[in-house]
């Protein structure tokens, strides 16, 4: 087992895989969920594969991920800060900008109620079960109670003994499949249907971190797969070794072959482009269909205006944004830090 890594560093294939699976869902959207939900227009003559395979990897590399903001914070609101720098101007640019264009599109198939639209600003409109501007942004209501869950952990339990945990969220997702009734947002909350997927993160961060061998992981990488072959379907028992296999090849540093620099590029600005593509793009192909252009240009431009919009969020709201959040915390920290130190008078 080698010592432990910066975990500043930057994971270029982490990178490349983001940039992958974003490609991946824009080409099942376009191809297989326009189809789907505008049968009467034109359209790819092809489908992309089914299934939820393409955001299965972006929870593994989340569970991975998120070890990179752990190891930095110090307090629950260091973490809960960053998050929200990370997460939220992005995506309420994204929504409005969505929102916009679905609007003087007049696409009323795309659009929901006001009282939806509210609880999408904050974010949290998947725990009300209320409908998304964007029907993508259901992964972030999964992404946003892993956050929790691993919150909890930090400060409850700790991360040196992290695994004997994983083994207790694995035995919940056994409950929750011998326990049909069980409450649908304590499901939600404990992400107890996809948790192996982050799981298979959190194992292969430890492994390339130096914190634990494959040696010491391989139990409970066998327990989380177990979990995925005694409670789903057998493609998504596919789906799990083929991400254990992937990340187990990313931890030995054998994945540099993806760190070509457009699918670098493109997992740098994967969150923007993911929260754009998807009600835009649709607006884009249906316009174009309307128009009399062939599907594949409507494919094309979507393609290209997505690109062209995530890249502008990213640019000038994401990272710009997110910056000067984190800087006013670190300022306001730091401010505060001479007054928690100091000592007190008699």
């Amino acid at each position: 087992m080698t010592g432990p890594r910066p975990s500043t560093r930057r994971l270029t294939e982490l990178d490349a895989l983001r940039g992958l699976g974003a490609l991946c869902v824009l080409v099942f959207h376009y191809s297989t969920r326009f189809h789907e939900l505008f049968p009467q227009a034109a359209h790819v003559p092809f489908r992309f594969l089914g299934g939820n395979y393409r955001v299965l990897l972006f929870f593994a590399i989340s569970g991975f991920a998120i070890f990179f903001t752990l190891d930095r914070i110090r307090t629950t609101a260091d973490f809960l800060i960053n998050r929200f720098a990370r997460l939220y101007p992005a995506y309420l640019v994204a929504m409005l900008l969505t929102l916009g264009i679905e609007y003087l599109a007049h696409v009323s198939q795309l659009l929901i109620g006001p009282g939806a639209i509210l609880a999408n600003v904050t974010m949290l409109q998947g725990f009300a079960f209320l409908p998304e501007v964007d029907g993508a942004y259901w992964t972030l209501t999964v992404e946003i109670a892993f956050y929790v869950c691993m919150l909890s952990i930090w400060k409850w339990t700790g991360l040196r003994r992290l695994e004997p945990v994983l083994l207790a969220w694995l035995a919940l997702r056994w409950l929750y499949a011998l326990w049909p009734g069980m409450p649908e947002r304590i499901v939600m909350l404990l992400v107890l249907r996809y948790v192996p997927f982050f799981i298979i993160g959190i194992l292969s961060y430890r492994v390339w971190a130096g914190q634990r061998s494959w040696r010491q992981q391989a139990p409970y990488a066998a327990l989380a797969l177990l979990s995925i072959a005694t409670i789903d379907s057998p493609d998504i028992m596919l789906a799990g070794l083929l991400l254990l296999a992937a990340f187990a090849a990313l931890t030995a540093g054998r994945l540099h072959f993806l760190s070509l620099r457009p699918l670098v590029w493109m997992g740098g600005i994967s969150y923007s482009f993911y929260l754009i593509h998807q009600h835009v793009g649709f607006v884009v192909m249906l316009k174009m269909a309307e128009a009399g252009y062939s599907p594949w240009a409507g494919f094309a431009a979507a393609f290209a205006v997505a690109l062209a919009l995530g890249t502008l969020i990213n640019r000038l709201v994401e990272r710009p944004a997110g910056e000067a959040i984190l800087g006013w915390w670190r300022r306001r920290r730091e401010r505060a830090a001479p007054r928690e130190t100091a000592p007190s008078r008699a």
